[in-house]
């Protein structure tokens, strides 16, 4: 498995490789995770981002033709490497299979790639959700601060409501730049609304979102945030930007929903969930419903039937075309 993510990386795309590792080893496989393919055996690849694997994925067509390669999309593929690239062109030629994180996905690939790609959702186990404060109305964001992120969107849309509002910003999140680590820093010194817990073990952001009354995603791009099938198997509702990452798997017509960069429309949300308790109601049913897509039996599934596929057509590539039968004549 190669991602371009160093080891201890806090990045989104090691978190995944190492949770997708984990199930291709449960499914019975020996997977080893590289930041480049440096000739390794393997009979298989499975490669995170188009663009920045590239060199491993055109290296393994060279020294072992015909080991299938499934190229899993990230969202800077989809969504912010907007020009064509000649690497990404030849990621996904060489790709035996495309995996994006959620259906909106496959929108975004060319027509003749669409054949191979599906979307597997990220799974989650369900977090014990824990009893909330009764003397404030929390809401988990659990987001590193990257620009991408819009890290302090919440806050500023928390600083909107009515002074008797009870609603607290919980930000999880390591500052993955020192810029943003002292705007978090003067954000919670001037905004009693806000605190930044900086970056906790994972176990512990999901503890702080399971005792929350809702999640916040305030993302201007995802490929697909697994902190999203994370609220939907602990039935915490969410509050989202409006981008395919989410309404893939939320639906368009979700009513948690704000249009990106959107303060006064986060704020809007934040108030409601806050006063309208069927507003709330609304939200965790239908974040409830959609549970049983994030099951990681349902994501096993998926991988274990993807990786037969590429079996078969790695062994018929092997082959080669069939020589026609000598006549008996």
């Amino acid at each position: 498995m190669v991602t371009p993510a160093p080891p201890r990386s806090l990045s989104g795309n090691r978190v995944t490789a190492l949770r997708w590792a984990r199930i291709l080893g449960q499914l019975g496989h020996r997977v080893s995770v590289v930041e480049e393919y440096e000739g390794q055996a393997c009979d298989l690849m499975v490669a995170l981002h188009a663009r920045k694997s590239a060199r491993s994925i055109e290296r393994l067509a060279e020294d072992k033709p015909g080991t299938p390669v499934v190229l899993a999309l990230t969202g800077t593929d989809l969504y912010r490497d907007q020009r064509p690239c000649p690497m990404t062109k030849l990621s996904l030629e060489l790709a035996a299979a495309i995996v994006v994180l959620q259906p909106e996905g496959l929108r975004e690939l060319p027509d003749w790639a669409r054949p191979r790609a599906r979307a597997i959702l990220q799974s989650a186990e369900a977090v014990r959700t824990q009893p909330p404060r009764r003397d404030a109305f929390e809401v988990a964001l659990l987001a590193h601060l990257r620009p991408v992120k819009d890290p302090f969107r919440a806050a500023m849309a928390a600083r909107l409501l009515p002074a008797a509002s009870k609603v607290r910003i919980l930000h999880a999140g390591a500052a993955l730049d020192p810029d943003l680590a002292q705007r978090a820093r003067s954000e919670q010194s001037t905004n009693a609304r806000y605190r930044w817990l900086g970056p906790l073990p994972r176990w512990q952001a999901l503890r702080v979102m399971a005792r929350s009354r809702a999640l916040v995603i305030t993302s201007r791009s995802e490929g697909g945030a697994n902190v999203l099938s994370e609220a939907l198997a602990s039935g915490v509702p969410v509050l989202s930007s409006r981008i395919p990452g989410s309404t893939g798997l939320l639906g368009g017509d979700y009513p948690g929903l704000f249009a990106v960069g959107d303060t006064h429309g986060l704020g809007s949300l934040l108030e409601r969930a806050e006063k309208d308790g069927e507003f709330r109601t609304t939200l965790t049913a239908w974040c409830r419903r959609l549970a049983p897509l994030v099951a990681p039996s349902r994501e096993r599934k998926a991988w274990r039937d993807l990786l037969r596929e590429c079996a078969a057509s790695g062994a018929r590539a092997r082959r080669g075309p069939r020589r026609p039968r000598a006549s008996s004549s």
